[in-house]
């Protein structure tokens, strides 16, 4: 299914997804090619709006940048975004909050006969890095690396690139290997690549038992604290809709084009990585958790990616009580 198909989809299933009388409307910003999509669809597919006190509306979004910029000028309520950027904004006196939305986090890969096998042997090779050079997943594996002695930003040569481009750089044996996000980190163990280290294993190896959601709902505190209930439903029905595309085959087939996914192979990689993502735990913790990996990320990223305050930001985590 091609960009333009996927984008009708959407917008047909979401201008379903709207229609309701007096009900609180939640503008949601969504992209065409995102995860959120595919739970919007299990919630049309099944009916899950029926007898809710909320209705939603989408717009379609180009990329998480775009979501962003939706947000901040009021065209939309709430997007699927970090905490690390809510935390920032909140430093520059934005009342914004997240809620979790996703613990999946992507990893690190390399081919099966690959000579690498631990951070120590990425020495001189190269290595692909979705995302920048702020990308949370590298800072986090650069402060691992400096935990067992190896200056990683030093020793490797860094190729920054879009997902799919490093996944065909990978294949073709321009890399060595790749720090990528979990979907293209799926794809590629389908076609035999093996993950040397997860997202979630970065962070667990870091001293950081607890686990931390890589994406969530951002919206800003005072639009939830004025539309508490309907939030609430919305989120209870986002977790139902998620727990029926990891438990029911039919419904998990229902949306498999929405996931880009051409082999069978990638598609039951894909929806097991998705799957090992669910929420399940959130609490004072995991906050806490997510509060020692922001200090790697500020030490590491230079303030880049946090903003000007070094400590997590009050409020960023946002509570119903």
């Amino acid at each position: 299914m091609n960009y333009k198909t996927l984008l009708f989809v959407l917008s047909a299933l979401c201008s379903n997804l709207g229609m309701a009388g007096e009900k609180p409307v939640i503008h949601l910003g969504v992209m065409a090619s995102g995860t959120l999509a595919w739970e919007l669809a299990a919630i049309e597919n099944h009916h899950l709006l029926e007898n809710q006190d909320f209705s939603i509306e989408t717009t379609t979004l180009a990329n998480q940048q775009a979501g962003k910029v939706a947000l901040q000028s009021g065209s939309v309520d709430m997007i699927v975004s970090d905490w690390i950027w809510v935390s920032s904004m909140r430093a520059e006196g934005s009342d914004y909050s997240f809620t979790p939305f996703s613990n999946s986090a992507g990893g690190l890969l390399v081919a099966t006969d690959s000579t690498i096998k631990s951070l120590a042997d990425l020495k001189g090779k190269k290595l692909g890095i979705a995302g920048g050079e702020l990308d949370k997943n590298w800072l986090l594996l650069q402060a691992l690396g400096l935990q067992q002695g190896i200056d990683l930003n030093q020793s490797v040569e860094k190729v920054f690139g879009a997902p799919p481009l490093l996944n065909q750089q990978l294949t073709s044996k321009r890399i060595d290997a790749v720090l990528t996000y979990w979907q293209f980190a799926a794809r590629l163990e389908a076609q035999g690549y093996q993950q040397l280290l997860s997202g979630e294993q970065i962070i667990s190896q870091l001293g950081v038992k607890s686990s931390v959601p890589s994406l969530g709902y951002v919206f800003k505190q005072s639009w939830a604290n004025q539309h508490k209930a309907a939030l609430q439903q919305f989120l209870t029905t986002t977790h139902i809709a998620r727990d029926k595309l990891c438990n029911d085959d039919a419904a998990w087939q229902q949306i498999i084009a929405l996931t880009e996914a051409e082999d069978p192979t990638s598609q039951q990689l894909i929806r097991q990585r998705y799957c090992q993502g669910r929420v399940s735990d959130w609490g004072v913790a995991n906050q806490k958790a997510a509060e020692t990996v922001y200090g790697f990320l500020s030490k590491l990223g230079d303030n880049k990616l946090t903003g000007k305050s070094g400590q997590l930001q009050a409020g960023t985590f946002w509570s119903a009580d």
